[in-house]
């Protein structure tokens, strides 16, 4: 016997079938930046990523913010300062949407490395950023050596992290050595070693932690960025209410 089935019950079952589908390809949070230029950094040598021998600028990269959706909107359209996490993909140079994840997930591409960096290489970075990041780096204009030393060192730690196996111990790690077998792997050359591995070895995994999150790009470079704080948003917030005050002020 046949049923004839009403276009309605059709809709509902099509509609229910794509839900997960349509759940995992809408991202939660994304921000549009592109890579508008450099903070404190110097040029390097690196090995690691699938590229050897490699010159790259390493240090702050300076993120242009036009737009954000859900946890893209905790930081202000803008300059945002960052450090990227992949050493084979390029910045951005046109605006791109980016989307917002937590910093155990990155860096894309995740078969490259393995997988996301898990919990412990998160909590590392987190600690390496709370105790030695230094928000002069990207304060604009021109930077001393001594910025430009620190911030290159920085880059080459969190890179040590993210792209080395982890270590038996802390002083395991060393940005001079390519100590993970295969093609995965960091080393690097040009910068202050001693600085970046004396950084790495203080580190404990329980000390003070950033609040991170990484920029996702799937064809792009990946960047560590730091969540502002809440009350320097309510203050950029306090802004922008004071400028729209000024505008009404005018066009009354």
């Amino acid at each position: 016997m046949f049923r004839y089935i009403k276009i309605t019950e059709v809709l509902c079952v099509a509609f229910v079938l794509t839900l997960p589908y349509a759940a995992r390809a809408m991202p939660v949070s994304t921000v549009d930046i592109y890579n508008s230029g450099f903070g404190a950094n110097e040029i390097a040598t690196i090995w690691g990523g699938g590229d050897s021998g490699l010159d790259v600028y390493t240090g702050v990269y300076m993120l242009e913010k036009t737009d954000g959706y859900n946890d893209g909107k905790l930081w202000p359209n803008g300059q945002v300062a960052a450090f990227c996490t992949e050493l084979r993909e390029a910045a951005p140079e046109t605006t791109l949407t980016y989307d917002v994840i937590e910093l155990e997930q990155g860096p894309i591409p995740t078969t490259f490395l393995g997988g996301g960096m898990g919990t412990k290489k998160a909590d590392y970075v987190r600690e390496l950023w709370a105790r030695y990041y230094d928000s002069s780096w990207a304060g604009g204009g021109s930077y001393t050596w001594q910025q430009n030393s620190k911030a290159a060192a920085f880059a080459a730690a969190i890179w040590e992290i993210v792209h080395e196996d982890l270590p038996g111990s802390v002083l395991g790690w060393d940005v001079t050595v390519d100590g993970t077998p295969g093609d995965r792997g960091f080393r690097i050359e040009g910068i202050d070693t001693c600085l970046a591995n004396s950084w790495l070895h203080s580190l404990t995994g329980t000390g003070p932690k950033a609040d991170l999150r990484i920029f996702s790009y799937n064809g792009a470079q990946d960047y560590i960025v730091e969540v502002p704080e809440p009350a320097t948003v309510a203050l950029l917030g306090l802004g922008g209410i004071f400028s729209l005050l000024r505008k009404r002020r005018k066009i009354a």
